[in-house]
């Protein structure tokens, strides 16, 4: 399988008022010769979430599975929940799952999925447990997250202080984003037994940052800095710095606006559209898996330039970085894509290859 490499750096100059601090530097595309990605699984069914543990990959699906990949083949394991999972809702499904860091012994992980009961809908963070090649949800950790057609959020993932993080989206509410007492619109901090960690930011509460319109991704550099990635209303997508108790603005500023109180963004996309999802850091970059964008975006943070890692695959939802080698999975049958033969596909490129 082969992919194009294309490389945006230097600004477009489409808003000569955006920071340069905020508003990632741009100019026209070159493209590079093909370089090799090896597709590690495929037909996947809207693969969501990635996790690896030694040489196994676990991948989420949103229609509520769990695909195992391993020794060249893979395996599609079923999960069992306690609620029907509304998979045929825009974006909703089986979403974030991430493995307890005990996994290798305890067999246990973290989901995030969606419901419906009694002509409502929400979102539910629980634990699963495997067994005999099937996934059981075992313990509810935190329920009732607001859910709409659309803005779920739904990432899930394991802090380095071993808090469980979860983004929560508006539910198409935007008004919810700056409610506390509300979890839509948010980014949510909890024990992993589903209590609320007495150093959380606002007391008896689960949020942890708010004002967020629908946060896809988040992760933590080396120094335990952490970083989200959101989808903005018609562009203006975001990477932003997250610290406890921040607000971060939506709905009431975008982009470069600015009003006291309210935190701005590290990067945003002006007037194009990233649509970004999961994402990664390692020494001063972000990879982050765009959909609407049709690429792994890379970010460098001390330069505040981005620039298209990789190309020609469609829609990419999520990514996992390990030494040198960048794996990601495509997201071309979410109904929004156009699938290639035998999609959604597992990928792995090798950064050094990429830099060549």
């Amino acid at each position: 399988m082969f992919l194009m490499m294309l490389f945006v750096v230097g600004c477009s100059g489409e808003n000569q008022e955006q920071s340069e601090q905020t508003k990632p530097s741009e100019e026209p595309v070159a493209v590079v010769e093909p370089v090799e990605a090896d597709a590690l699984a495929k037909n996947l069914r809207i693969p969501w979430a990635m996790n690896k543990r030694n040489d196994t990959f676990y991948l989420s699906e949103r229609v509520g599975s769990v695909v195992k990949v391993e020794n060249g083949g893979q395996t599609r394991q079923n999960v069992v929940l306690e609620k029907e999972i509304a998979s045929t809702v825009p974006e909703a499904g089986l979403l974030g799952f991430v493995l307890a860091t005990d996994f290798d012994h305890s067999q246990k992980a973290f989901a995030y999925y969606t419901y419906r009961e009694n002509d409502q809908q929400f979102n539910r963070v629980v634990e699963l447990s495997l067994n005999r090649n099937e996934w059981h949800e075992t313990k509810v950790l935190l329920d009732q997250i607001p859910s709409d057609r659309v803005h779920h959020g739904g990432r899930l993932a394991l802090g380095p202080d071993g808090k469980l993080y979860a983004t929560a989206g508006d539910a198409s509410q935007p008004d919810l984003a700056q409610d506390l007492k509300s979890l839509a619109g948010k980014i949510l901090r909890m024990n992993v037994d589903g209590s609320v960690p007495e150093d959380n930011p606002f007391p008896d509460s689960y949020v942890y940052s708010y004002g967020h319109r629908n946060p896809q991704g988040i992760g933590w550099a080396e120094d335990g800095t952490m970083y989200a990635s959101e989808h903005g209303p018609n562009a203006h997508d975001e990477i932003n710095v997250i610290e406890a108790g921040k607000n971060y603005g939506w709905p009431k500023i975008v982009g470069d606006q600015s009003l006291e109180g309210l935190e701005q963004p590290l990067f945003h996309s002006g007037s194009d559209t990233w649509a970004p999802s999961g994402l990664v850091v390692s020494e001063g970059k972000l990879y982050v898996a765009t959909l609407r964008g049709n690429s792994v975006r890379e970010f460098d943070l001390e330069t505040k330039t981005t620039n298209e890692l990789v190309t020609g695959l469609g829609r990419i939802r999520d990514v996992w970085l390990e030494g040198s080698e960048l794996y990601f999975v495509s997201n071309n049958t979410d109904g929004r894509g156009t699938p290639l033969e035998e999609d959604d596909k597992l990928y792995r490129v090798n950064l050094s290859a990429l830099a060549e």
